[in-house]
Order: structure tokens, then sequence, then C-alpha cells
């Protein structure tokens, strides 16, 4: 996937529909909606997102979920942002107007048959079909076949060399309760899933995996020393370093698990050799860092009550992300500090590229997405719905080189199969005590950023008062799990698909693209002032961490 300026792309992509339109195929175009909005300047400030907007009222906080201290490469400290709005005049007023209507009685209005007919269709088989007959088209064409399924080891049987990763859903929004249900999958280039004569291996690849699975989700100082001393491991008495999948030391010449001796299947990092293995052994293995070429592929769904993950076949957004560059740690702290002038002087961010290629970020990934049309087929989104994506993945204290997912894998083999929430336990971030989620409605005040999820609230805050020891049953040692905590029951799920099926039929993501069932209390419609009253209430937090405490 090439990178090209603005009006080279819209030019590009201009002409692969005259191409298209020539050929006559059909009506189902995925590029269509994005030629016809270029150019189209949209909202500047698109790339902050809709919980920015949350109103703090009573020190109710879950900004510190993203704003914090940053870790390793990522100097960001940007946990002043849960003190002061920092928005520039233009972003003042909540753009994300969909989330102040309550569309309780217009999903009531949709039986339950036509919804769950709905969601239970496949949109994604026909848009790899559709691009797959655009030569032309310069941008990511999906080629991981969902309907070959993975097999035993969360790989793609279709060769892909994608492979499922499975992890804690971040805090807050990204919970089912609040409206989705998503996957990930992961792919190194050709050269980590070969061995040192350039033939294919699958030892080589999980070995591989394994190491960039211990450099990201592994809250422990780079490089991982040979005696692990002063990181943060979790609770006392966790043991040190990452669990992983069994995988060979012989293959990479290298003690990985600290023991004095090399073995054919170890299942903790304790220290990281300087490279990865096989045909990759020239790339150096940088923690917190994922190497060139590095490719993420994620699903938002809607809500299946009737399947055990809760995912539907029919997905309401189709996520790409690659790691075209890699940036040093000097180019890495400079981007920072650019983001930080730009903001200071008022300026939006600017992202390099276009829809049909995605947008970059200054530290070296390519994001490009796919979003439902009025008829439910997956299209390319607009320029403006591209800057959306951008806001999390650009500069924000609690990433992980930009991502989330694999930060927050469930260790070892285990952590390599379909996402499945069922029998996942809420375990703490990183350098905390208590669960996640506990944590969360603690210092949130609900389940969600808006307060609005009245279902978690009658279930977790009785008489309006936290009910830690249900809460506390998904924990570790309790006899629930995650799933029991943060997926909606069957009326909410159906109703929240139901929801977010009348934006999708409106079309107008560029205000949003959250439903709310009941008034939106707890969003701002503007932001009056610069304090959040988070700072006076004392109620700032300089812990957040994507890392876990597993």
């Amino acid at each position: 996937m090439r990178l090209l300026s603005a009006p080279l792309a819209a030019a590009a992509l201009s002409a692969v529909l005259a191409a298209a339109a020539r050929c006559g195929g059909g009506d189902y175009d995925p590029l269509a909606t994005a030629a016809a909005r270029a150019g189209h300047a949209g909202n500047p400030e698109a790339s902050i997102p809709p919980m920015c907007y949350a109103a703090t009222a009573g020190g109710a906080n879950g900004c510190w979920t993203c704003h914090t201290i940053g870790i390793g490469p990522n100097t960001l400290a940007d946990h002043d942002l849960q003190r002061e709005y920092s928005f520039s005049d233009a972003a003042r007023r909540n753009p994300w107007t969909n989330l102040l209507e309550d569309l309780s009685a217009v999903a009531a209005r949709t039986s339950d048959a036509e919804i769950l007919e709905y969601i239970r269709e496949d949109n994604y088989a026909p848009l790899r079909r559709a691009l797959a007959a655009r030569p032309d088209y310069p941008g990511y064409v999906p080629d991981l076949d969902l309907e070959a399924g993975l097999d035993d080891e969360g790989f793609a049987r279709d060769g892909s060399g994608f492979r499922a990763v499975r992890y804690k859903p971040f805090p807050g929004s990204f919970w089912p309760t609040n409206g989705s249900a998503g996957d990930v999958f992961i792919r190194l280039p050709a050269a980590f899933r070969e061995d040192a004569s350039g033939a294919p291996s699958r030892e080589v690849y999980k070995l591989n995996l394994a190491l960039l699975e211990a450099a990201i989700a592994s809250p422990l100082p780079s490089p991982l020393p040979s005696r692990v001393g002063d990181g943060e491991a979790g609770p006392a008495g966790a043991p040190a370093g990452r669990e992983v999948e069994p995988v060979s030391e012989l293959l990479v010449g290298f003690d990985l698990d600290g023991d004095g001796a090399l073995e054919s299947a170890v299942t903790r990092v304790v220290r990281l050799p300087a490279r990865y293995a096989g045909a990759a052994a020239g790339v150096a293995l940088r923690a917190w860092i994922y190497p060139r070429g590095t490719e993420l592929l994620h699903s938002v769904r809607y809500l299946d009550p009737d399947r055990p993950a809760l995912l539907s076949a029919r997905m309401k957004e189709l996520r790409y992300a690659r790691k075209v560059d890699e940036p040093d740690d000097w180019a890495i702290a400079r981007a920072y500090e650019r983001e930080a002038e730009e903001k200071e002087e008022g300026q939006p961010p600017f992202h390099a590229g276009g829809p049909e290629v995605g947008l970059r970020n200054a530290f070296g990934w390519q994001i490009q997405g796919f979003i439902e049309d009025e008829q439910g087929r997956l299209r390319l989104q607009t320029a403006e719905e591209h800057r959306a994506c951008m806001g999390c993945h650009g500069a924000v204290g609690v990433a992980v080189d930009h991502t989330f997912s694999l930060a927050r894998k469930v260790p070892g083999a285990a952590g390599w199969r379909h996402q499945d929430l069922r029998g996942m336990p809420d375990v703490p971030q990183a350098g905390h005590a208590e669960p996640e989620v506990l944590t969360y409605l603690r210092r949130a005040g609900g389940a969600d950023d808006y307060r609005g999820n009245a279902e978690m609230l009658a279930r977790f805050f009785p008489g309006g008062a936290l009910d830690e020891a249900e809460v506390r049953r998904g924990a570790p040692g309790g006899d629930r799990d995650l799933a029991y905590l943060v997926a909606p029951s069957r009326e909410r799920a159906l109703l929240l698909d139901k929801a977010y099926r009348a934006l999708v039929r409106a079309q107008r993501f560029e205000a949003g693209r959250d439903v709310t069932l009941g008034p939106a209390t707890g969003v701002l419609h503007a932001v009056e002032g610069g304090s959040t009253g988070l700072g006076e209430a004392q109620r700032v937090y300089l812990d957040g961490r994507a890392h876990l405490a597993w």
C-alpha cells in the first residue's frame, strides 16, 4: 500500500471509479462515497473523540484511561488533559451530535427478527470481491478469508499469515455493553514467517510472535535485563517476564527465560534478544515498538446475543493498519514535540494520505477504514471519517506504539485465538492492585464516560452506590468472568443494534458513531471555560496503563 498526496490520491480514485463505471460493475461500489466527498473539508478536529466531551461533574473521570504518563518510547505525558479542555475554538462545540439523540423510540420500531436477520448477513465477503475487481485501487484489499476459518492455534487457514489475537477490551466505551463487539488479527512480514534459509516455518513465526508479544505486552523496562529488577510486574509475587506459548530458544540462539540453558520449549520470556529469528534475524527487536511491515486487521461488529462471543456476521466497520515506517526514538520524541507545538499554535492535526490509501500518523502507521453504507454494505470511509480514527492512534499517553490490542493480549497460547471474553478474568492494570473494571466503575461513576448505561447502573450501582463485591466476582478468584461484567442483556444488545442501524440509514457519521438509549445527560453540548473540575475535586490519576497484570 503506497502513500499518495491528497490531490494525487483523489485523482487516482476518480480514475478507478471511471474505469469501474465503464466496466459496468453493478451498483455496489465501495469507493463511491469517498470519491463523492473528495475535497470536502469537513471537521478539521474530527480526531478529538466523543469521549472527550463527557461531562465530569462531581469528579466523574473516565479520562484517566487514555491521558496518563507515557511508557518507553512514548514520551507523551498528557495527564493534564484530565484537568483542562485543551481545545481549539473550533472544537469547543461538540460535533458528535448523534450522542445527544435518544434513539430508544427509533430502535423500538424495529422487530427482533428483522435486526437479527440483518446482523447475520455477511458484508465482508462482498467487500473483498468488489475490491478485488478494482485492479487500479491502490489501498488495502482484505485478504483474510474469514469463511475458511482459523485453526486450533489461531492461524488463518487460508495461508495469509494472519493470526487471531484474544485481548481484554479497553475499558469504558469499548466494552460490548456499550454497543459493539470486535476482533483483531495480526500479520508480520514474510521474513518473520521463514527460517534462515527462507523456507516457511510455523515454529519460527510462533517464536517471532512470542518475541513481539513480550516486547509489546510486557510492562517491564527495555531492554529486559538478564535479571529482572525495577520494572512493574504487577502485584507482589507475580512472576517476572511474559508468559508466551511454548517456543524454541534454539531457533534464536538466546536464553529467553534466563535459566542458563537453551531449550526447545520455553513458556516465559524474561530477556529479549537484540534481534528477531529466522529470516528476520537482521531486524532489531525493540521493546514497545512494532517492526516495519506489521499489519493489524480489526473488525467492529454488531452484537449477536445468540453467539457465545457476541460477534455478529455483519461488520459495522473494518479497520486496517500497517506499520509503513519505523522511526527511531529521536524521531518519535520529535514527533511528540511537533504535535505539542501545533496544538499550542491552535493548528488541527495534519495526516498525509487520503481515503483510498489511508491516513498516516507521524509514528509510521498508515490506517484505512471501511464503514457501512445506507444498505449495510461496507464502503471506504471519507477523509473526515478517517480523521476520526486518528485521535486514538495518534498522540495518546496510554497507547503502546499507538495501538492497544496486543498490549492487552491474554498471555501465551490462550491469547492466540478468536476473540472471546468468556473465561477471561478482570485482571488489574499494570501497577494496580484492584481489578480494572472495578477501578473504572469507581472512577467514572458508571460503565461509560457519559454514565448513560442504565443497565450497568442498575446492575452494579443499586441505590446509587457501587456494589464492589458483585464486580469482584469477575476478578481472579471470583466465580464469574469478564463476559459477566461487560456483556449486555439480550434486550439491550438488540436495542443497541437497532439504534445503530438507524445511524447507518442516515449516513451521518460525521456526527458520530456512538448511540445512546435514553437521554444523554452526561454529554456536553459545548465546552465552556478551560477546567474540567477534576483537578479541583482531586480526581486526577496518573496510573492509567494499557498493560495488564495477568
